[in-house]
């Protein structure tokens, strides 16, 4: 008999966080172990687009790239059981937050600056980090979105130190005792 992957929930999980802390890593986790359908937001732009992230932001800036974002949410309104990896700065839009949690569960996803820094020192995809690729920009840049990222999240992970499983059975853990409280308000 085949075992088949369970699914975890019937709404969308929007990842959220900080460039490098895992959210591409764990949407192919949830997608493979959990039966859910993964959409890689920035993925899906570039090929729209025709040209990588990178190329987006020189040509046309970050006000059109982040237009993208947001018309590609309301885009996704109409799917369930789906992970979705969002860009970094996805969150720093009240619309797309206000997207995202109409749909479903905004997970942050937080690691230190130095193991950002660790997982994305040999990525040149990071046009915000061009030029910058050192931990104190990273902590400076990652502390003008603390505040954004913490309030679009329903749930935070920390993923220091941690493999795929180990962040996935964290999140169902929470998205469970999440659903427990909600059914008892």
């Amino acid at each position: 008999m085949e075992n088949h992957p369970k699914p975890l929930c019937t709404y969308n999980i929007f990842l959220i966080g900080f460039m490098g802390s895992g959210k591409s890593a764990i949407s192919d986790y949830l997608s493979q172990h959990y039966a859910m359908e993964k959409i890689e937001m920035d993925r899906i732009i570039a090929q729209r687009e025709g040209m990588p992230i990178t190329e987006i932001f020189a040509r046309h800036g970050e006000a059109y790239f982040r237009d993208l974002e947001t018309a590609l949410l309301v885009e996704l309104q109409s799917r369930e059981n789906t992970v979705v990896s969002c860009g970094g700065g996805t969150p720093m839009r009240e619309r797309n937050v206000t997207e995202m949690k109409k749909q479903g569960k905004v997970v942050l996803l937080t690691a230190s600056p130095q193991t950002i820094y660790d997982r994305v020192k040999d990525s040149h995809e990071r046009p915000l980090l061009e030029g910058h690729m050192d931990v104190d920009y990273i902590s400076g840049l990652m502390e003008q979105r603390r505040e954004k990222y913490e309030a679009a999240a329903d749930l935070t992970i920390c993923t220091d130190g941690k493999d795929q499983a180990a962040v996935c059975e964290e999140l169902a853990g929470k998205l469970m005792e999440w659903e427990k409280r909600s059914c008892r308000q």
